[in-house]
């Protein structure tokens, strides 16, 4: 995993936690929030980072949804965004 974390500061995440909770009421989205929310006391955290890179990939059709809110959010996971360079 690249180092993400030098696009990732705890503003962006508390913005990204607020849209999503404001305007993305899902509940496919819950976990990814809850990542988000352990995320700001430990950036460098990288099981948290790699989960939060699972969970994103496995939001299915509400990737839309958090990129619509949150169109930053590509910048705090991995730079394959949507998976498409992942070895089958």
């Amino acid at each position: 995993m690249n180092n993400i974390t030098d696009n990732m500061n705890v503003g962006y995440i508390d913005n990204a936690i607020l849209m999503l909770n404001t305007y993305a009421r899902e509940d496919s989205l819950k976990p990814l929030i809850s990542i988000l929310e352990a995320l700001k006391p430990d950036l460098n955290n990288e099981s948290l980072l790699a989960e939060l890179t699972n969970t994103w990939r496995n939001l299915g059709i509400y990737q839309g949804t958090v990129l619509t809110y949150v169109p930053y959010f590509y910048t705090l996971i991995s730079d394959d965004i949507f998976g498409d360079n992942l070895k089958k």
